[in-house]
């Protein structure tokens, strides 16, 4: 189980006092996190999640709470923080910075079709419009800077073919960095994958986990989110999927040449970002009860990546 702080009935109970939400009635850890520690609440007075932050600087919280009030007074279906009767919403539990957020309907989808490409890509589109016009400021901790200084030595650790296939990603990013840095802008899930997405039959409920959230090109959290939902097994994309995804997304924001010529490199560099996180992953976690991603799903992806067919509709 992916619970890194275990907690204490006494000690939750007295957490969850000042929210006035009534009595505890039972809770439980979350096994699919890798990253924090999460928890479903029972209360009697409804439903909810407890994060317990364990990875990341306790300064970015704040930002997190302001992203996730914007996306909220926007009407998109996100968890948001709640307040205490005296207005609290970051707090801190068994020694950690702690958010209760109510819990979104919903379960995710294990295997996509175009319906719900078409509704994640929508979705994304109505984040990005929400909060294009003033990003929130900041730097992703698994950007652009990260890739190049733990690409190198995490590559030699690597297979030859596969070296070789990361050092040439490597020198991708590195040239193409000063434009990718140029693209249009706005704050960004930057983990939009199908773990993270919430379906009530066919309806999009919820977008949860924000933590990796950050400020930069709308473009790289498009092909973030399309390498999960529209990649098959082989790690090549679906097609009919993809221009599901892109087409709702382009229906409210459209893309600019300059997306248009970077599409194909994107979709490699989003690639890359996971294929990194998961290869430390696995080191950090050897031996321990964590949910570890395969790094090799994320370099089969790359390796189809490097001749792309799929265009971006309607740019100009």
């Amino acid at each position: 189980m992916s619970v890194f702080t275990p907690l204490e009935r006494h000690e939750l109970e007295t957490f969850l006092a000042p929210y006035n939400l009534g009595r505890l009635r039972d809770f439980q850890g979350i096994a699919a996190g890798s990253e924090n520690s999460n928890f479903f609440v029972s209360l009697e007075q409804g439903e909810f999640v407890l994060t317990l932050i364990e990875r990341g600087p306790s300064a970015d919280l704040p930002f997190f709470i302001e992203l996730l009030d914007v996306l909220h007074d926007a009407g998109l279906p996100v968890p948001y923080a709640l307040r205490t009767v005296s207005g609290e919403a970051l707090r801190s539990l068994a020694e950690k910075p702690a958010l209760l957020q109510p819990r979104l309907a919903g379960k995710h989808v294990q295997s996509a079709n175009p319906h719900h490409c078409q509704e994640v890509g929508a979705l994304l589109a109505r984040i990005h419009l929400a909060t294009r016009a003033q990003p929130l400021p900041r730097k992703s901790d698994r950007g652009l800077d990260w890739m190049l200084a733990e690409g190198p030595s995490l590559a030699l650790q690597l297979p030859d073919e596969q070296l070789h296939l990361l050092r040439d990603a490597l020198v991708e990013i590195q040239a193409l960095k000063p434009r990718i840095l140029a693209l249009p802008q706005a704050n960004l899930h930057a983990d939009l994958f199908r773990d993270n997405v919430l379906f009530d039959g066919n309806h999009l409920a919820g977008v949860i986990d924000f933590y990796n959230a950050c400020s930069g090109p709308m473009l790289y959290d498009l092909a973030i989110a399309l390498n999960d939902w529209c990649s098959q097994e082989d790690g090549s994309l679906d097609s009919k999927r993809a221009q599901a995804m892109l087409g709702a997304y382009a229906a409210l924001r459209p893309f600019t040449a300059a997306e248009a010529e970077l599409w194909p490199a994107m979709l490699r560099i989003a690639c890359v970002r996971f294929w990194l996180s998961r290869l430390i992953a696995v080191e950090s976690f050897a031996g321990q009860e964590v949910l570890i991603h395969d790094p090799d799903e994320f370099q089969r992806r790359l390796a189809q990546r490097q001749h792309i067919e799929l265009a971006l509709p309607f740019a100009f």
